[in-house]
């Protein structure tokens, strides 16, 4: 059985625990993490898999064991689901508990090779319904490294624009974000999740990808938007707003084209992050040509003040030998070729480089950084980006970067540190 009712004591990869007073709270995502995830499928359990017709091949959910949290700490889960409970309904039967089952790993898989995406997910159910458990993803775990690097670089870079992100936090002022690229949905939850503020909208060409990230891998069945453009679910049930009250009224999951939605949107948007690969691996040609309408439409929706557009980039078939492997010349420095170069000249060049739109060339910023562990670069265009010294003076830039960084993991209680996604391979887009 994938859950087992009984607890015991069986330990998995267990790892000694410093005694000392740690800063912030543990980062469970820790890439320390990763064999707990990065297994082989007799490790894990497949809880999903079926074919796509939007070019993902096989998409698969596998599951595997978490360490962490230990059941030690299972008992204020159930208290505070219960606490969540009774905010909402009142009242509460001595005898009607929530139970927590277990946590996991669960693994986004296309043709089950590309590891797509990975979340952190709780099983609970309550004790008058014991046949029926809900799987909730635990928003604050970002398992794959450049997720970290994406919010870092890209919530450092809008708070240097003299956007007043603390407000956004607090749930002062609105913060409009498009997530362009779903998986397990693990990028537009922490932003709902951290940033009370926070409007996000989510674009997902694949129907498959969406009913995984929501039957497989916990992410709120109540943020899936229609064609016509009402909830697919017309009100949630009693676990979901135990669960995610306050945080999925805020999230729209669209089944949508990118370039389709962009063009036929008039949202006006604070942030837009863009991590769209298909079963192949390929970041599609047209999210990046500079002539596309999908990049002209793309630099209306920022907002001109500080509108900033952070993208996930990695190796793609331009820098691959003929038969799909790596130039050995290559192996160790993807993704950095002239792939990765000539999207980040598009991007600079039509977000920033238009003067009618956002006030002349030296108003904006591009800058690349290098994400540790994994071959993947985090691009990220950003407007009304000003330091003294100049956009040429690269310590100056990457100084203000890191300043902003620090009040960013104090205004979020981050469990993790923001220094080395914004200081490794730092590289100002010329």
């Amino acid at each position: 059985m994938m859950w087992r009712r009984a607890r015991s004591s069986a330990g998995v990869n267990i790892r000694k625990l410093s005694t000392a007073v740690q800063r912030r709270i543990e980062d469970e995502g820790d890439w320390s993490y990763a064999s707990e995830w990065w297994g082989t499928e007799s490790e894990g359990h497949t809880v999903l898999r079926s074919t796509s017709d939007k070019g993902n091949g096989v998409v698969s959910v596998v599951a595997y064991p978490s360490s962490k949290p230990s059941e030690l700490h299972w008992a204020s889960t159930e208290r505070w689901l219960q606490k969540r409970y009774e905010e909402i309904h009142g009242c509460h039967e001595q005898n009607d508990r929530f139970r927590v089952l277990g946590y996991q790993w669960r693994a986004l898989r296309f043709n089950d090779d590309t590891r797509q995406s990975t979340v952190k997910v709780l099983a609970a159910y309550r004790q008058s319904e014991p046949g029926v458990f809900a799987v909730m993803q635990q928003p604050h775990c970002l398992a794959v490294p450049y997720l970290k690097s994406m919010i870092s670089a890209g919530l450092a870079a809008i708070a240097s624009c003299d956007y007043n992100l603390m407000d956004a936090v607090t749930g002062n002022e609105s913060m409009r974000i498009l997530c362009i690229g779903h998986g397990g949905g693990s990028l537009p939850l922490f932003l709902a999740s951290m940033i009370q503020g926070a409007v996000v909208d989510i674009v997902e060409i694949d129907p498959l990808v969406i009913s995984a990230s929501v039957k497989a891998m916990g992410f709120p069945a109540f943020s899936v938007v229609t064609p016509s453009g009402k909830r697919a679910v017309s009100k949630p049930d009693t676990m979901d707003e135990v669960l995610w009250k306050g945080i999925h009224e805020r999230l729209f999951l669209y089944e949508s084209d990118a370039e389709e939605f962009i063009l036929n949107n008039t949202s006006l948007y604070d942030m837009i992050f863009i991590d769209a690969y298909d079963g192949e691996d390929i970041f599609p040609h047209k999210l990046w040509d500079p002539h596309s309408p999908f990049l002209k439409a793309l630099s209306n929706r920022l907002c001109p003040e500080h509108g900033t557009v952070v993208v996930n980039l990695h190796s793609d078939t331009e820098i691959l030998n003929p038969d799909g492997s790596a130039p050995s010349v290559l192996q160790q420095t993807l993704p950095m070729g002239k792939y990765v170069s000539g999207v980040c000249r598009a991007y600079k060049d039509v977000v920033v480089g238009n003067g009618s739109s956002c006030g002349g060339k030296d108003s904006g910023l591009g800058f690349t950084v290098s994400v540790p562990w994994v071959c993947n670069t985090s691009l990220v265009v950003c407007r009304g980006f000003r330091v003294k010294g100049g956009h040429s003076n690269r310590d100056v830039i990457m100084n203000t970067l890191i300043s902003k960084s620090f009040e960013l993991e104090n205004v979020l209680n981050l469990p993790f540190s923001c220094l080395q996604y914004i200081k490794r391979g730092f590289i100002v887009v010329d």
